[in-house]
């Protein structure tokens, strides 16, 4: 095995293992312990740190195990990794992982042309803003089963940095927690979700960019999607309204500083935009757990939540229509 060092393994360097389940005894010394028919726990070796409860047959695949597979997969993949950024994120005293690498040798520009146009003031002021964006491989894992081993590549946004969702499915990688993690299956998902945006990726979403959308249309499209809500009564389709005034928001503030004259020009001018920037705003809304939603949850499920919605969004009937003319 290849020894690639990318992630932090300080970060991972501890192990879990099931263990039986005590009653709660009320003070009576006599309760059995539960059987592992019913429920194991889980929990590090280390600290002793409970982590889920889980069927006996459940095997549990270490952290370590797995860091060493997604690093593998990611130096066979073909891509350029010059100047890679990596990042290692554990959640919940250790239940959940999350692992980010950019690649800036494959970074580019949606909107026209090889290099980024500057926002000048002066004369040069009506000229558009050229969003730059390098692609991102995002992987999460858990030992609490609430993430299963998977991965996306996306698009990171310079401008605003929020990832921007791919809804190919070659961009999407998913596995079912195991011992058998299939490196070279894993990487070739990698290469091709690599290949996707590269290629033919960029182009439809600079296709995007020039697609003329109302934002009647985009008011229907987040109304049947991000922020759809069935009526109980009526059993009628409806939106969320605080949620779909957050995402119309974002769209209008896009096209204000993408195809218009940015804070030159007031809020709420233009009555149409891009489907580029339906695009943004529903990448933003993801990426951004604190504009709307329910803050009582952490910021990590959150946007692991929102994110899927956006996958589910871009094979919508209402985006395809809407994508037909790019």
């Amino acid at each position: 095995m290849l020894d690639y060092k990318m992630f932090d393994h300080d970060k991972i360097d501890f192990e879990v293992e099931k263990f039986s389940l005590a009653p709660y005894t009320g003070g009576w010394s006599g309760a059995d312990a539960i059987p592992s028919d019913i429920g194991v726990g889980l929990r590090r070796t280390d600290t002793k740190q409970p982590l889920a409860i889980v069927s006996d047959a459940y095997e549990p695949v270490q952290y370590k195990d797995i860091v060493t597979g997604v690093q593998e997969a990611i130096g066979l993949s073909g891509m350029d990794l010059t100047d890679a950024k990596y990042e290692t994120n554990v959640y919940d005293n250790g239940a959940r992982l999350e692992l980010r690498a950019k690649f800036p040798a494959h970074t580019t520009y949606i909107g026209g042309g090889s290099t980024p146009a500057i926002w000048e003031e002066g004369e040069n002021r009506d000229r558009h803003i050229y969003d730059d964006v390098t692609p991102e491989f995002v992987f999460r894992t858990s030992h609490d089963r609430t993430w299963a081993n998977n991965g996306m590549m996306g698009l990171w946004r310079g401008f605003c940095y929020n990832t921007l969702v791919s809804g190919d499915k070659l961009a999407y990688v998913y596995g079912r927690h195991t011992k058998n993690f299939n490196v070279q299956g894993f990487a070739s998902k990698i290469e091709k979700a690599g290949e996707y945006i590269a290629d033919g990726g960029l182009r439809q979403m600079r296709n995007w960019y020039h697609t003329d959308v109302s934002r009647d249309n985009v008011i229907n499209l987040f109304t049947h999607t991000l922020a759809k809500k069935t009526n109980n009564v009526t059993r009628t389709v409806e939106p969320n309204k605080v949620m779909l005034s957050n995402l119309m928001k974002i769209f209008d503030e896009e096209n204000r500083h993408l195809h218009g004259r940015g804070s030159y020009e007031k809020y709420g001018i233009q009555n149409k935009g891009t489907l580029w920037s339906a695009y943004q705003a529903a990448t933003y809304w993801s990426s951004h757990d604190k504009d709307g939603g329910k803050r009582s949850r952490p910021s990590h499920t959150v946007i692991g939540g929102r994110e899927d919605k956006v996958r589910k969004m871009l094979q919508s009937p209402q985006w395809m229509q809407l994508d037909i003319a790019a």
